[in-house]
């Protein structure tokens, strides 16, 4: 039987429910309401980069250390515990704590969110794909986990927006942390919840799981990984495109600090940012299964690369919204693309199946470094450069970084460009 057949539908669906709820306290609440994030708990934007950083410098130790851990015990119980531990950082998350412990708050995520995590769902979702569906699968997980983030965006918007009595721009200190409480909590519950599904529901086939866990990782099959092309390349093209997928936190305060919006505006506009990834994964991946993965993965950096030039030239002002929109969905299109694909040209790439953790955990050493620099620099940038200027400096480091990727990809591409048969 085959590995699609192995894993049924509901198991991507909750592969994805989790793929977003895991990241939605530390990262999407702080990418939708980032200037109230600023406000609440005092920072400026190179704190909270520096918060990120520490996120980061655990989140490299884990990837290491976790990757093989997914290729030894079943992805169940790995995501549920992680889920249950992650909503944990919640209920501290939801007291306002200083800066220094909200800094221990981020690297203790950075230990939940990518130690059982990380490599345990893509590995699951690399087996639900299959030999000749890897562009369908990464493309809906990454979509799905968009519409996810989306959703949670649209609630935390509205309970906010329920919770401010007073008109938005009159708002205290005081009413905007209460009505951010009760946003957190909820979120805090949800992720609990999801961690209770997917422990009951996720499981898979007794005989079929045994047959993509290994006992033990030896020496011999780590250097087997390292010596793949592919493992080198995927390092540059998942730093790269991570790079963009960071930068993307910071368009809800280009709105309030560019375009002049309120808080709530400002937290729609990156709302609406998340409603754009569920199709952008879906339509990329199914384009990807139908053609080329490796092909649309190189077209992704240069779309991303192109929108990144719209913001950094400067010609998008406070009064031109329709082109500021058509801005944010070209960017967005590029990002979330190349973020749906690379890890679907893992199969292209020959990384043998059972050792999906292991390969994954040697490439996000480097390939996920972004988490420590990213949000410190673009901290710096926007604190050094007030206003425009500051932004304009920051989508320059996108494009960049998206040349760097496109390069990177187009490599790969011609490597590992030999024409698949689609059954």
């Amino acid at each position: 039987m085959s590995q699609t057949q192995k894993a049924p539908w509901y198991y991507l669906l909750l592969l994805i429910l989790a793929g977003e709820s895991v990241f939605i306290l530390p990262f999407v609440l702080s990418r939708v309401f980032r200037p109230t994030v600023l406000n609440v708990f005092s920072l400026d934007n190179t704190q909270l980069g520096l918060c990120f950083s520490v996120y980061g410098f655990v989140a490299l130790v884990s990837y290491l250390f976790g990757g093989p851990l997914a290729d030894k015990y079943p992805p169940r119980k790995l995501i549920a515990v992680a889920l249950w531990m992650t909503a944990l950082g919640g209920l501290v998350y939801a007291t306002f704590p200083s800066y220094f412990m909200l800094k221990i708050l981020y690297g203790y995520w950075g230990f939940t969110t990518i130690f059982l995590f990380w490599a345990a769902m893509i590995k699951a979702t690399r087996v639900w794909g299959g030999e000749n569906s890897q562009g369908k699968a990464f493309g809906l997980l990454d979509g799905g986990r968009g519409l996810v983030g989306a959703l949670f965006g649209s609630m935390g918007v509205l309970i906010f927006s329920i919770f401010i009595t007073s008109e938005i721009t009159d708002a205290s200190l005081l009413e905007s942390k209460e009505a951010f409480r009760y946003v957190i909590l909820v979120s805090t519950g949800i992720v609990v919840v999801v961690g209770f599904l997917v422990w009951v529901f996720m499981r898979m086939d007794n005989e079929f799981e045994k047959t993509i866990i290994l006992d033990t990782i030896t020496v011999s099959q780590i250097k087997e990984v390292l010596r793949l092309p592919a493992v080198a390349l995927l390092m540059i093209i998942i730093a790269c495109a991570y790079v963009g997928y960071k930068i993307t936190d910071i368009f809800s305060l280009y709105a309030q600090d560019v375009m002049g919006y309120d808080q709530v505006q400002s937290a729609q506009v990156g709302t609406f940012l998340l409603f754009v990834r569920p199709f952008v994964g879906v339509i990329i991946g199914i384009l990807a299964d139908r053609s080329q993965t490796t092909y649309w993965l190189l077209v992704s950096f240069v779309i991303s690369f192109f929108g990144a030039l719209l913001f950094a030239t400067g010609i998008i002002t406070d009064s031109s919204t329709l082109l500021f929109f058509i801005s944010i969905l070209i960017v967005a299109t590029g990002v979330y693309a190349a973020r749906s694909l690379y890890f679907a040209v893992m199969e292209q790439g020959k990384i043998p199946l059972m050792l999906t953790g292991t390969a994954l955990g040697l490439i996000s050493v480097v390939g996920y470094t972004p988490d420590i620099f990213v949000g410190p620099a673009m901290g710096y940038l926007l604190d050094a450069n007030p206003g425009e200027i500051g932004h304009r400096h920051v989508f320059w480091m996108l494009g960049t970084f998206s040349l760097i990727g496109g390069i990177a990809a187009w490599f790969y591409y011609r490597l590992y460009r030999k024409k698949k048969v689609v059954l």
